[in-house]
């Protein structure tokens, strides 16, 4: 294949210099979306409902609109998924993402407008190799394909409205790619979206194993199975073997940090390097743009208005959000957007920490509430309630406490879940009742579900039984008996469960 990627370099640091260049002035930057967004809301039901007008500054926004989390919205999300008309953006939105995580349903739709594709998901795409060829001058990226890992359309809406579609969100980005990016990336259309994984893992494997693959784009958890398939077909230890002119991996929607010596493992060091995006399914939100620099910068001409709650006043009743421009260096905040998707004034319930403000910079810290996304699972509190409850009625079983974490893949096992339960009544047969479990979580969690599919990607979850009174005896020793004093739910590390299972033993 021939090398193009001399002749596509300017373009792309030109790409990279004016993201860099915005954040000269942020509220600038940041007023020029707003202007965009509130001119296009004016004409929806929803702009109209809030007093949203063409000229308004960013206080009148913020003291018309409300904060508001995927319930608040919900009914305007299925009236929009059901083919009506200017919900919340001007026109018909056909594209909607599923997500999970919310507290009154099993999955949320998350609407992908013709503008916030064009506008934003797809830019961050440009921007992440953009920055990316700004660090490496040698790069041949373009002189070989794209393993892109992409999810399908599988969701449970039944009768959906003409021409709509709800899935993955990157199975939207493989279905709507712009023609010339599609014949520099692998696999194929047809198996980037298939639904089955137990039938898509071995496509994906011959499909690109190959190829000349130069680069990589997914969730670290799900591309290190697909790599460890390739590596097992070839007969290789290093995926460097297969392809030696595997260059960069563009990684997001976790963190890397539990699978970056997997990883090393697997790579040449000295031809292998990591770039990180800021991907969600409401939005491309940032990219890293100097390896120097875990932070990442802010997409902030892109369609999407940034606000900011200081997380210590994120549980209040009616918090106080703050535009970028005043958002102070060093602080975490949650993090709250308008979007060219009609999302308005959105809390994700994502926290950020702010690395510098000129250029605006952020990692990611976490959620607002506990939860496990170790492998994209997207595991709230609410939906290991909902499911635990579900498999005590189903089993007889009463539970006093508990606390789940994730068991990270290693080369020899896939990830899991590893639940801490303390019974009242314990069950018979332990591995029976995880198994219930299993299934339940599976029943309120459509990422779980999806992870969970074919056993490829995530095992089973595991129960370890907590002695008697584990719990309390567990948080007297720290100190915090009492009052408000509990042990998470949920914890996205091990933090929290491994003192606690040394203190079982």
């Amino acid at each position: 294949m021939v090398n193009v990627t001399p002749l596509l370099r300017p373009y792309f640091r030109h790409v990279s210099l004016k993201a860099l260049r915005t954040h000269d002035d942020v509220e600038e930057s940041q007023m020029r979306v707003l202007r965009t967004l509130v001119g296009k809301g004016a004409a929806t039901v929803y702009g109209r409902r809030y007093g949203i007008t063409r000229l308004m500054t960013y206080r009148e926004f913020a003291s018309r609109v409300p904060l508001v989390g995927y319930p608040d919205i919900r009914v305007d999300i299925m009236d929009a998924v059901a083919g009506r008309k200017d919900v919340l953006w001007p026109g018909v939105t056909k594209r909607f993402a599923q997500s999970s995580g919310t507290t009154d349903g099993k999955s949320k739709y998350v609407p992908l407008t013709d503008d916030s594709l064009r506008l934003n998901h797809y830019r961050g795409g440009l921007y992440s190799v953009g920055h990316y060829l700004r660090f490496n001058p040698q790069s041949r990226i373009f002189g070989g394909k794209a393993f892109i890992l992409g999810g399908s359309f599988a969701n449970e809406i039944s009768g959906l409205a003409a021409g709509v579609k709800v899935g993955d969100l990157s199975a939207h980005l493989i279905d709507n790619i712009n023609p010339l990016v599609e014949r520099l990336r692998v696999p194929s259309r047809d198996t980037a979206l298939m639904e089955s994984w137990v039938d898509k893992l071995p496509r994906l494997i011959a499909e690109s194993i190959r190829e000349d693959v130069t680069n990589i784009s997914g969730v670290p958890s799900w591309f290190l199975t697909v790599l460890r398939g390739v590596l097992r077909q070839a007969g290789a230890s290093s995926i460097h073997d297969v392809w030696p002119n595997l260059e960069v991996f563009f990684h997001g929607g976790i963190s890397f940090a539990p699978y970056r010596e997997q990883y090393e493992a697997i790579t040449d060091a000295g031809r292998m390097h990591y770039l990180e995006t800021y991907n969600a399914s409401e939005g491309f939100f940032a990219v890293q743009d100097d390896p120097a620099i875990r932070a990442m910068l802010l997409m902030i001409s892109d369609g999407v208005f940034y606000e900011f709650i200081p997380v210590a006043r994120s549980a209040e009743a009616s918090p106080v959000a703050v535009p970028g421009w005043e958002v102070a260096d060093g602080e975490v905040y949650e993090l709250v957007i308008t979007s060219c998707n009609g999302l308005w004034r959105y809390r994700l319930g994502d926290t950020v920490r702010i690395h510098g403000t000129s250029p605006l910079r952020v990692t990611v810290e976490g959620r607002t509430k506990q939860y496990i996304n170790a492998f994209g699972e997207e595991l709230m509190v609410h939906n290991a309630d909902a499911a635990m409850a579900k498999a005590c009625s189903l089993t007889g079983v009463s539970v006093a406490n508990y606390t789940a974490a994730p068991v990270y893949t290693t080369d020899r096992s896939k990830g899991r879940h590893q639940w801490l339960v303390e019974f009242e009544t314990a069950p018979a047969d332990i591995p029976a009742f995880a198994a219930v479990l299993d299934e339940a979580l599976q029943s309120v969690n459509s990422d779980y579900q999806a992870k969970r599919s074919g056993d490829i990607f995530l095992s089973r979850l595991t129960i370890t039984v907590a002695r008697r009174g584990l719990f309390d005896d567990w948080l007297a020793s720290t100190g915090k008996l009492g009052g408000q004093r509990k042990v998470p739910r949920l914890c996205p590390d091990r933090h929290i469960i491994e003192p606690m299972l040394t203190f079982n033993r």
